[in-house]
Order: C-alpha cells, then sequence, then structure tokens
C-alpha cells in the first residue's frame, strides 16, 4: 500500500511538473507570437483615435454607456500588435454625449474633426446617422487632405446603403431588411401567428421595420393579417399600457416591434403587466434593460432577431463573461469587434491610417470573425454576414448565460447564412477620383 501511495504521489507531482513546462512553453511562445506580430505591423507606436458619438444622457444613456464600454473594452484588449490588429495601433476612444439630437451630433462631428480625429462611430438613431452621413461627405469634399470615414456600428435604415450610399460611410450592422428578411422566413412556418400588430418607434428605423414586414409577409404567408400599426415618439413615451390595451383589443397573437432601448424594456414591461400573452419578435429585445424588463414571465414569447448572439462560443464567449465581470454588464454590440477588425486590417494592407488609403482597402475587404467569414460589400459598403434568431427563456446546461443576472437567456432557434439574410442593393457608388 505504501508502494502504491508513493507511486501515485510520484505521478502527481510529475504530472505537475509537466504542466508547469507545458505553461512555460506556451508563455514563451506567445511571447514569440507577440514579437513576430511587433515585427509585421506597419503601424505599432501610432494612435488612431475613434470619435464616439451617441446618447450618455436622456433615456436611451444606458444603451450608450454600455456601448462606449464595448469600445474602450476592445480598444484596449485590441491595441498594439496582435493577431486582431495586423496593423499595429493603439486605440483612443473619444466619447461624444449627442443627446440622441442630430443637432448635438452635428456639433459634436466637427468638434471631433477640430481635434484631429479622422474616424467617427455612432450608431443609436437613424435620423442621427442619416444627418452624420451628409455632413461627413460634405466635410469630406470641401477638405481634401483631411477626410473622414464613418464607422456606423448600429443605424440599420436600409437607405443608407441604397438611395443615400456614401463612399464615405461603412455600416457593420445589418440593415432592417436583412433581418425582417430573416424574422420572415422564421416567422412563415410557424401556423400559430396569425394575426400580428406593428408597434414602431416613428422615425426613419420605425418606419422601414413595418414596411419591410408588410411587403415580406405578404410575399410569404400571404394568409397573415396585419391587424394594427402603430408609430410612437422617440424615447418619450413612459407609459405603454394604452398601446398594450389596442394590442389585446386588436386580437393580434404577435406584434413586430424594431423598439430598442427604454421604448423596448416599456413596453415588454407594460405587455407583462397587462396580460398580454402574444409573442413579440424584436430586433433588440437583448439590449440594456429589456432582459430585466421581460423577466420570467415572457418565457418562450420574445424572439430576437441579430448578427450575434449569447452562445457565440469560442473568445467571443470569453470575451462576453470578461465584460459582464468588469462591468456588470452584457456584451451585446458585436460590430465593435468587426470595426476594430477590419480597421486594423485595412489599415496594414494600406501601410497608412490615412482614411482616403484605407477606405480603399476597407472596399471588399473579407476575414475572418467570430460568426465565420464576413465581407464589407464593396458595391455599398453593408457588411455581408450571418444572422440568428433566439428565444428568451430559462438558462439550461446548453444555453447556461444568464443575461443581466435574470436566470434567463436568449437561446439560439435558427441561424441564417450570410447569402440569406442578404439583400439586394440599389447603391450607386460615387466615389472619389
Amino acid at each position: 500500500m505504501k508502494f502504491a501511495f508513493k507511486t501515485v504521489a510520484v505521478a502527481a507531482m510529475m504530472g505537475l511538473a509537466l504542466a508547469s513546462v507545458a505553461q512555460a512553453q506556451n508563455a514563451r511562445q506567445a511571447k514569440r507570437d507577440q514579437a513576430q506580430a511587433a515585427a509585421n505591423a506597419p503601424l505599432a507606436g501610432q494612435t488612431v483615435k475613434i470619435a464616439w458619438i451617441d446618447p450618455l444622457s436622456g433615456l436611451m444613456a444606458p444603451v450608450g454607456s454600455n456601448q462606449v464600454r464595448s469600445f474602450q473594452f476592445f480598444g484596449e484588449k485590441f491595441s498594439g500588435p496582435n493577431k486582431y490588429n495586423l496593423a499595429g495601433v493603439k486605440w483612443e476612444v473619444v466619447p461624444f454625449d449627442n443627446k440622441l439630437s442630430p443637432a448635438e451630433s452635428l456639433t459634436a462631428l466637427q468638434s471631433a474633426i477640430d481635434q484631429g480625429i479622422r474616424y467617427i462611430t455612432q450608431g443609436n438613431g437613424s435620423s442621427v446617422a442619416g444627418a452624420l452621413i451628409e455632413a461627413v461627405a460634405r466635410h469630406n469634399a470641401r477638405n481634401p487632405g483631411k477626410e473622414v470615414i464613418f464607422l456606423n456600428h448600429s443605424a440599420v435604415d436600409p437607405d443608407f446603403t441604397n438611395s443615400k450610399c456614401n463612399y464615405w460611410h461603412f455600416r457593420f450592422d445589418a440593415d432592417t431588411s436583412m433581418k425582417m428578411e430573416a424574422l420572415t422566413t422564421f416567422i412563415k412556418d410557424q401556423p400559430d401567428v396569425k394575426k400580428i400588430y406593428l408597434l414602431n418607434q416613428n422615425y426613419s428605423h420605425g418606419h422601414q421595420v413595418a414596411k419591410y414586414a408588410k411587403e415580406l409577409l405578404a410575399r410569404k404567408r400571404p394568409d397573415i393579417q396585419i391587424v394594427g400599426e402603430d408609430l410612437h415618439p422617440l424615447a418619450q413615451v413612459r407609459d405603454f399600457a394604452p398601446y398594450i390595451a389596442k394590442i389585446k383589443a386588436s386580437g393580434a397573437d404577435a406584434v413586430i416591434t424594431g423598439n430598442w432601448g427604454s421604448d423596448l424594456a416599456l413596453l415588454v414591461k407594460a405587455a407583462n403587466e397587462g396580460g398580454y400573452g402574444g409573442k413579440f419578435f424584436t430586433y433588440y429585445a437583448g439590449v440594456t434593460g429589456t432582459p430585466t424588463a421581460l423577466g420570467p414571465n415572457a418565457e418562450g414569447k420574445v424572439y430576437q432577431v441579430s448578427y450575434n448572439h449569447y452562445h457565440m462560443g469560442g473568445e467571443y464567449e470569453q470575451w462576453q463573461r470578461e465584460f459582464q465581470k468588469k462591468f456588470n454588464a452584457d456584451f451585446y454590440t458585436g460590430s465593435v469587434i468587426h470595426i476594430y477588425r477590419s480597421l486594423s486590417e485595412a489599415m496594414a494592407r494600406a501601410k497608412s491610417t490615412d482614411p482616403v488609403k484605407v477606405a480603399k482597402e476597407l472596399e471588399g475587404l473579407k476575414f475572418t470573425s467570430y460568426s465565420g467569414e464576413v465581407e464589407m460589400r464593396k458595391t455599398d459598403h453593408q457588411l455581408q454576414q450571418p444572422l440568428y434568431l433566439s428565444r428568451w427563456q430559462k438558462t439550461d446546461a446548453k444555453f447556461n448565460y444568464s443575461v443581466e443576472n435574470t436566470g434567463m437567456t436568449f437561446a439560439l432557434v435558427r441561424e441564417f447564412p450570410a447569402y440569406v439574410a442578404s439583400t439586394p442593393t440599389s447603391c450607386n457608388m460615387q466615389r472619389p477620383n
């Protein structure tokens, strides 16, 4: 017995020694990889500033706060030479509170330009994005040598990559029509969905959600009735009980909404309190505040279509949990990763941080991301990427990420490859000479 005990002890010690050797080898390899990355990084030592222009006050401030943290978190993680930053630049995020106002956003843009910042990002509100697209285009036309690139992380009006497409604008989210294409492909196979109510915010995004829902459902499920439609002011409604009463009175068994932020959180809160038992098909149910409002009462009734989900696996899921631990918040704006990855690769190819040279490399750029291969379509500067449909449920062994510490999560129901979610474009891109 003593001999057996010694044998086990020796084996254990040898295992620990081997583990230590492996760790040391991994550490040395990591240092060699880092050194190689630094040697190959053409722009190591340079700093690239990105002006972040979104709300940090008002009803949508919680969303903005989460997203600016996301940009700062990954800006720090991806800075310097590494496998996610082929250019080797250091990223610096400069936040501007636009109060969800186009006018405030234009003031912030000018301030950023005056500070020498050549890259801007925004995404909350297509009304804001539209104003910035036009302002950036005017600035670049009038100030050769001082061009600015607009990196759109979340503003999804399809016109931005169709009739209003602009060379200096690149969109990293999937547009409204792409998401509705995926959503209605799912809905057409749900026989219990027969009557739908459309409730959306009264600005371009909300109008587009309603428009594409009606068009695509008419083609895919002509038997479905649209039994009601409402548009409400953006970020102003504090009590959605009257809207829920109208939805219940209409006999709708499902609601399609593009609402986000407080406008969705308060809507689902009113639905729970008002006893509405129908389904919700949403774009942004995973955004700050809404999961907590959903709670267990909404289990199985709320769906979200998006370009990522909470159970992507691999490094994405590791980063997500790291973000949650650091900020006690959920990371959901996956376009942040795509922005840093594509910018770095374009800068490495251009061997420059000059927006004129970088824009040329961004066009048509393909790279492998957390969702597989994605492509910045040259025709219209719309990122082509897979989409995912997920459903609100209790966490389980397979889907174990607790959203907003609710014990609930969005579980993957269906994946749509990029070619399925892709929609055509009417963009006639005018490129600079």
